[in-house]
């Protein structure tokens, strides 16, 4: 058991970038954490730091040991959970990297029912559209919309949502209502996430249509807001349209032709090293989306 000694010091002082912070971190000595993380480099044979007054950061060696030892430590914390799961409520820090209106507008407030539910557990949301390192920057998990990169991570699938085109209707009125998507051609478009719209037919894929615009915007709110001003007609999974929908702000064009669109994901990277609440929030999240509907 020697050889654990430091481990978790040696984790703290990487995260923290100096030996203070990680003392104060773990509630112990700075000349404790710096003793143990010498011991530690003087047992495996190689400087895993490099020290500097300002800052510690980790060396190559000590880079790809950090991510083995913090795998220890987070399936040490899933094992001590485990057991007291049933006597004790979570608790600790739920980190979770999303993207998107869907994520904005369902998925928050779903984890604030599960917040509600667990007192003692705090939840930091992230909202991003970059692809995470989840051991590096520290997220549980995240939640993703379309296709997904064949990247190693587990990835289970939370929603479909099959896609809408709408315009409001003073853009109609002035310029047309599309019947068929290559009509689309001639209208301004207002683009999301790319500008190859793929429709259906019968259930049946279409030929992509190219289509050009005069805004453009990887938000979704800004996208629905441009589309309400008359900027063009807007193509993005139903739910961002929902209230329009209603409302009447927006009508729905092409319905005939709307594609099956993507899914929602959620995104971890190893069921084996996920800690208990990250595992209950998951589950959570699968079972409130179960019966989703656009």
């Amino acid at each position: 058991m020697d050889s654990f000694e430091g481990i978790n010091e040696f984790v703290a002082v990487a995260e923290a970038h100096g030996f203070s912070a990680a003392a104060k971190q773990l509630g112990c000595s700075t000349s404790h954490v710096s003793r143990q993380v010498t011991r530690l480099e003087e047992r495996v044979g190689t400087q895993l730091l490099a020290r500097s007054t300002r800052m510690v950061n980790l060396t190559e060696a000590g880079h790809h040991y950090y991510q083995q030892c913090k795998e220890l430590i987070m399936a040490l914390k899933q094992a001590n959970e485990q057991l007291t799961s049933q006597q004790t409520q979570l608790s600790g820090i739920l980190r979770v990297s999303a993207a998107g209106a869907f994520a904005e507008n369902h998925v928050a407030p779903a984890l604030m029912t599960f917040a509600k539910d667990h007192p003692n557990l705090t939840i930091e949301m992230s909202f991003n559209t970059r692809m995470v390192n989840f051991i590096e920057d520290g997220f549980d998990f995240a939640i993703r919309y379309g296709q997904l990169n064949d990247s190693g991570l587990i990835a289970r699938k939370l929603i479909e949502r099959p896609m809408a085109a709408v315009a409001c209707q003073h853009y109609l009125d002035q310029f047309g209502t599309p019947t068929h998507p290559e009509h689309l051609k001639h209208h301004s478009c207002i683009i999301a996430n790319n500008d190859l719209w793929v429709f259906d037919k019968d259930q049946k894929p279409l030929s992509g249509v190219k289509v050009y615009g005069r805004w453009r915007s990887n938000n979704a709110n800004a996208v629905v807001q441009a589309c309400k001003e008359g900027l063009g007609v807007a193509y993005m999974p139903k739910s961002t349209f929902v209230e329009e929908l209603k409302t009447g702000e927006l009508v729905p064009v092409l319905e005939p032709y709307w594609g099956k669109g993507s899914s929602s994901w959620i995104v971890y990277q190893n069921r084996r090293f996920l800690p208990q609440r990250a595992k209950l929030a998951i589950e959570f999240l699968l079972n409130y989306f179960a019966n989703w509907q656009e």
